[in-house]
């Protein structure tokens, strides 16, 4: 069966409207029961108006517990392409915790989870997908459970759920790896295009009314002309993204050479003047070893002369010309 992508915001917008299957998704990756879900008004951050690369959903879910309770959680679904949206991801979080509509009526936060789909690895984690749960401790490091959960605590952190769709490939063992492959993006056909990916109908059961409503919504969302539409502007807008991204890392290495030059001029410039500056001393050190010569030689010549030598002999003794013992005199003198 050959459906729409999900990793295109465009379809995954189109996906996570129906009320059903966003239970079925939401659920697989809370792994508990989604019982009601409500999508609040969200920024899209779609390609035709958004200059960052980032998809978001916020839904108000009733999320029933282990005790059999239902509880009601936010859930901030961000999904992204490129690798370098964490400022962004922190900023929306802000957002959420500023925002009024996410307290409850006696003054604390709802809880929240933050779900991440990410287009890109994470450094060296192989785990396709990653829970991060915030614990309670003491000073030991022992979990705290007595008054737990308390809202308080519950107000000021959040849980998260960070999935990372070049990895999920592979066999299906569970039922997140079952809701997940929908977005294996190896089932794609590359000689095409991405806008679809070939999926095989037999590796979900026939009787499994949540994934066949989920196929069903993908084969809709592949013959929309205004979805298949939306695709292409994002192919545009994700090539425009990465040709940018190329320009400035090219613009960067450039810079990064320049530095190196200028690094390496300055090192030099700093031999040079390194060996200038010992120049100088060995000329300051020839021109006082003259000096001490000259000193000598005046001593000498002032010694042999009060000895009453002729200045021929004194010459003669020395080595030098007549002329000079005159010369060196006359400026001793």
């Amino acid at each position: 069966m050959e459906v729409a992508n999900p990793i295109y915001d465009s379809v995954f917008k189109f996906l996570m409207e129906d009320d059903r299957v966003a239970r079925t998704i939401l659920s697989a990756l809370l792994k508990k029961a989604v019982t009601s879900v409500e999508m609040r008004p969200h920024e899209y951050s779609n390609t035709k108006k958004e200059p960052v690369s980032m998809f978001r959903i916020d839904f108000a879910a009733n999320v029933r517990q282990a005790d059999g309770t239902e509880q009601l959680t936010l859930i901030e679904l961000q999904k992204s392409w490129m690798p370098s949206e964490v400022l962004h991801f922190r900023q929306y979080l802000g957002v959420q915790y500023e925002s009024e509509r996410n307290m409850s009526a006696d003054g604390y936060s709802l809880p929240m989870v933050a779900v991440y789909l990410l287009g890109h690895k994470v450094g060296d984690i192989e785990e396709p997908v990653i829970y991060v749960h915030n614990e309670p401790c003491d000073y030991d490091g022992n979990v705290v459970t007595k008054g737990m959960p308390d809202p308080f605590v519950s107000s000021l952190t959040h849980e998260s759920i960070i999935v990372q769709i070049p990895r999920l490939r592979g066999k299906i063992n569970n039922r997140l790896d079952e809701v997940l492959s929908i977005f294996d993006q190896s089932q794609t056909n590359a000689d095409t295009n991405e806008h679809t990916i070939f999926i095989d109908e037999d590796r979900y059961p026939e009787d499994d009314a949540e994934m066949q409503r989920i196929l069903r919504r993908l084969l809709m969302a592949a013959v929309s002309s205004d979805i298949r539409q939306d695709m292409n502007v994002e192919d545009e807008y994700y090539s425009y993204l990465e040709q940018k991204e190329t320009e400035v890392m090219m613009k960067e290495k450039i810079i990064a050479q320049q530095d190196e030059e200028i690094s390496q001029q300055k090192e030099q410039l700093s031999q040079q003047k390194e060996q200038l500056s010992q120049k100088d001393a060995q000329l300051s050190q020839q021109k006082e070893q003259l000096s001490q010569k000259d000193a000598q030689l005046k001593a000498s010549i002032k010694m042999l002369l009060d000895a009453k030598l002729s200045p021929e002999n004194v010459a003669e003794s020395l080595g030098i010309d007549v002329a000079d013992i005159s010369a060196i005199t006359e400026t001793d003198s």
